[in-house]
């Protein structure tokens, strides 16, 4: 709970107005039943009407006072919970950012997403209402108890009797409610990964015409959503129908007994009032108290989500005496390099070297290794064993954030924020101007489709690009690539998705974008690569040939002579 109070300390004048101004409201309503007891019995009797409209007058604006703070106790309450969860939400995201990609390979994108709404909302309810409503609770507790000992003692014990009854009931749903909260934000997390995943594969759905299957599907998950939120406010409605038949009981006690004692002149008719209208106070807290222990699952199950996720270290971690890597020439060394997946070893000691401005492909079966190698440039992973070098600087000594800005990646699977061309290909300058970015568009192949649009720039590109073609996303990348200017570029498998005639105009920008600069090429298609200073054949047993495109052909039993006539044996 530390950490969870930590978050106070950046508001502890807002925190204090609100408190203040709720232990006022809480005294003022203490203070009407005390006033009405002396109206009754002292103006009434009197019949000057005069005191008697100028105490109405007072109350009034007693009444008119306990509005204004709770005006503030409202709104100045939840503004502190919502920056408390604002600061929480900002933390958390901030943290996901620097996770390293084995965490998303094994962390559901719904899960995230619910953390960082449904379960920060009431994370953000319970830093308003928790504290403060538990300790107001209490203090109005035990002072209706001391005036209504003060007004007759035997009444008051009476009253007060069932009192612990109802928070042991509360307390006991408490524990069961924990459960079933932390069984439901299970099921919210799951629900919105398959709506999310759904959602997402919505047109592969309508190929296959598998919508009827989908839907059978969605009504199990939605079901059992259903049910576990049903038995959640099961455990809460019977907390809320027994505390309210106590709460009752009480009243009826006071009706009886308070009669009772008026009849034998032990009691005033304004004692009376007194009672029955500060009983009505004594429910208040305990509703609160109520209300706070059911929120108080809903809280916690989604701050103890919070820290299961800001406790996760990154695999990859910047050294404190990272220094930035500047003046890049782009020389680039793998020394003895180890890595594998968890258990899955999938490289094992390789080492090479790329020339500064060198164009080197890597080709080989699938799953022998040749995007993990482009991934551990940028850091994506660490490598287990052996080391990277640029420059002749261990990447592991430079900072991620240098290191990344002089890397550009184009890979087949583009990805496109739904915003509009302008965002996209400046999403690695965001300062460009109109100008570079259709310097960037045109070396792309792309600024004369931009100039047919009618919002040119500002077109809208939909959720993941959903609105251009296979082929206009690569060009958008591209251009973002040429745009952003690094001097070490990896293309990975950049145009194996695409048909042949696309494949040669965004073949052609890619040769464009890699002149001058030290890239890195991931290929399927041999064709692509035949102008690379090197090639290296990747295979599980490692890098097992090395040599330009017409040298590597010349070897008849080669790894790389099969892939090719494997791929050219048709034509």
């Amino acid at each position: 709970m530390k950490k969870f109070f930590s978050y106070y300390r950046p508001y502890k004048g807002l925190f204090t107005i609100d408190f203040v101004s709720a232990v006022l409201v809480g005294l003022l309503e203490l203070s009407f039943p005390v006033i009405v007891s002396a109206f009754i019995d002292n103006l009434l009797p009197t019949g000057n009407w005069q005191w008697i409209i100028l105490a109405a007058i007072g109350l009034l604006v007693i009444y008119l006072i306990n509005t204004i703070l709770q005006f503030v106790v409202t709104y100045w309450g939840h503004m502190l919970g919502t920056n408390i969860e604002r600061d929480i939400r900002s933390d958390l995201y901030g943290h996901i950012q620097k996770m390293s990609y084995s965490f998303f390979d094994n962390t559901k994108t719904g899960k995230l997403l619910t953390r960082l709404t449904n379960d920060l909302m009431n994370i953000g309810e319970m830093a308003h209402h928790g504290p403060e409503d538990l300790f107001i609770a209490i203090m109005t507790l035990l002072g209706a108890f001391g005036i209504m000992y003060w007004i007759h003692p035997e009444l008051a014990i009476i009253s007060f009797v069932i009192v612990p009854l109802i928070l042991a009931i509360a307390i006991y749903f408490n524990k069961r409610m924990t459960v079933a909260f932390r069984e439901l934000f299970g099921r919210v997390s799951d629900f919105n990964h398959m709506i999310e995943d759904k959602i997402g594969g919505i047109r592969l759905v309508q190929a296959f015409a598998a919508e009827a299957r989908e839907m059978k599907s969605f009504k199990e998950i939605n079901e059992a959503f259903r049910r576990t939120k049903l038995k959640a406010y099961k455990i809460m409605s019977f907390n809320n129908s027994s505390t309210y038949m106590l709460m009752r009981l009480v009243t009826v006690f006071i009706l009886i007994a308070g009669a009772y004692y008026v009849t034998i002149g032990d009691l005033t008719y304004g004692e009376f009032a007194a009672f029955i209208l500060i009983s009505n106070i004594l429910f208040k807290p305990l509703e609160k108290i109520n209300a706070v222990i059911e929120l108080y699952p809903n809280g916690i199950a989604g701050f103890k989500h919070f820290l299961e996720t800001i406790r996760e270290v990154p695999e990859v971690q910047e050294r404190d005496d990272a220094r930035p890597l500047t003046n890049v020439k782009g020389e680039i060394k793998y020394e003895n390099v180890t890595f594998g997946y968890e258990d899955k070893i999938v490289l094992n000691n390789i080492s090479f070297d790329i020339n500064p401005g060198e164009t080197i492909a890597f080709v080989g079966p699938s799953g022998a290794g040749k995007t993990t190698i482009s991934a551990l440039l940028p850091r994506f992973y660490d490598v287990k064993n052996g080391r990277i070098t640029i420059d002749g600087m261990d990447i592991k000594d430079v900072t991620l954030k240098s290191l990344r800005e002089n890397i550009g990646i184009v890979q087949q699977d583009v990805f496109l924020f739904a915003g509009t061309l302008r965002e996209n290909v400046a999403y690695g300058k965001p300062d460009a101007t109109d100008e570079e970015i259709y310097e960037a568009l045109d070396k792309a192949q792309l600024s004369e489709l931009v100039e047919n649009y009618p919002k040119k720039l500002d077109t809208i590109v939909g959720e993941r690009g959903v609105k251009l073609s296979g082929g206009q996303k690569q060009r958008v990348a591209i251009a973002r690539m040429f745009l952003k200017n690094p001097p070490i570029l990896i293309l990975d498998e950049a145009t194996s998705a695409l048909d042949t005639e696309t494949e040669r105009f965004i073949q052609t920008s890619l040769n464009r974008l890699s002149v001058g600069r030290t890239t890195l090429v991931i290929a399927h298609r041999l064709a692509t690569i035949k102008n690379a200073d090197r090639i290296m054949v990747v295979t599980k047993q490692g890098i097992t040939e090395v040599g330009t495109h017409e040298a590597l052909l010349e070897k008849k039993d080669g790894h790389y002579r099969a892939l090719y006539d494997a791929q050219f044996s048709h034509v």
